[in-house]
């Protein structure tokens, strides 16, 4: 499956983008969806994760209810909502793709998990 993330850019501390992940190849349902982020110098984290159904979802603790994590099983596409954006989220984000098999609920949340990954896009935050 290839990835494509796209809806970074620059905004103001507070503010909100909508990073959208487009997928295509095999069939898009078959995969548990992450988002990951890095920041220069420093190791790509977890930020969020939906399961196949899209009905399990799990957030990293620093999001604390800012950042929303959905999927459009018919348009093949993932989505991060982030809302009252930090400077310290200032990173390259990435969407991944996990093969998970028959596991409909499971959302991954470990990077080794993973098994296909997008080029990134850059959201900066200015203060």
């Amino acid at each position: 499956v290839q990835l494509v993330e796209s809806g970074g850019g620059l905004v103001q501390a507070g503010g909100s983008l909508r990073l959208s992940c487009a997928a295509s190849g095999r069939a898009f349902s078959s995969y548990a969806m992450g988002w990951f982020r890095q920041a220069p110098g420093q190791e790509r984290e977890f930020v969020a994760a939906i399961s196949r159904s899209g009905g399990t979802t799990y957030y990293a603790d620093f999001v604390k209810g800012r950042f929303t994590i959905s999927r459009d099983n018919a348009k093949n596409t993932v989505y991060l909502q982030l809302n009252s954006l930090k400077p310290e989220g200032t990173a390259v984000y990435y969407c991944a793709a996990a093969d998970i098999g028959g596991a409909y609920d499971y959302a991954p949340r470990k990077r080794t998990d993973y098994d296909y990954w997008g080029r990134g896009t850059q959201v900066t935050v200015s203060s």
